[in-house]
């Protein structure tokens, strides 16, 4: 059985990873990170419901200091969140340069000392276009760089979600795991509010994936039209 320190944002895509992990049978510890992002305090929250919902240790690391001379539209720093289509251009603003590269490192950094021997991203084919931190070109080159960097002391980046776009995603979730992912607990919304919009990318996106997926989406909106 290995150890899998999987990245855990309380978004659907690292709840469906760590149920997605936990159903292999390794020996899991979820990491969150608060890096000054508008929706932190609520995903943070989420994180911390979900990893106690699935009993793993939460490693929670504060690195908002290291993030205040990075500009995006996604922190607290920044301009307001769009509203549309995750795949429209206005997205691009909602980019937090180098933020996996970031996240990655870190965690490559606890695994080789704590004797993990791999890491798990939730990274998606639906996250390409705009994020590119994201694309498989990224988690390859990322993945030598841990490898040589740690003495392969860590062996891989998992990525088991990499050619899947977010309905796929729910779909494992709905009826490939041995339990099922608690979305109920999850936070997708990109906006610093309790509620979530429904109107910004990353919540359109979310809707359209469990509406293909002929199911209701749990959580609760400010609007969804």
């Amino acid at each position: 059985m290995s150890k899998v320190l999987v990245s855990l944002s309380g978004g659907i895509d690292s709840t469906t990873l760590l149920g997605f992990i936990l159903d292999g049978g390794h020996q899991t510890t979820a990491i969150s990170f608060t890096y000054g992002s508008k929706h932190n305090k609520y995903e943070n929250e989420s994180a911390r419901q979900v990893a106690a919902f699935y009993g793993v240790e939460l490693i929670e690391l504060d690195i908002s200091q290291a993030m205040t001379n990075i500009e995006s539209n996604l922190l607290l720093s920044g301009g307001e969140i769009p509203e549309g289509h995750y795949a429209a251009e206005n997205m691009k603003s909602t980019v937090v340069p180098g933020r996996n590269m970031i996240f990655l490192s870190i965690m490559a950094g606890i695994a080789a000392s704590r004797g993990f021997e791999s890491l798990a991203i939730g990274v998606h084919s639906g996250d390409h276009a705009i994020y590119p931190d994201c694309r498989p070109d990224f988690i390859s080159h990322m993945n030598h760089a841990i490898q040589f960097g740690t003495d392969f002391a860590v062996k891989m980046v998992r990525t088991p979600f990499i050619n899947m776009d977010k309905r796929q995603i729910v779909s494992i979730g709905k009826s490939s795991l041995m339990i099922q992912p608690p979305y109920h607990l999850t936070r997708t919304c990109y906006k610093d509010q309790p509620l979530a919009c429904g109107k910004c990318g990353s919540c359109v996106e979310r809707l359209e994936a469990f509406e293909q997926n002929g199911w209701i989406d749990p959580v609760e909106y400010e609007v969804t039209e």
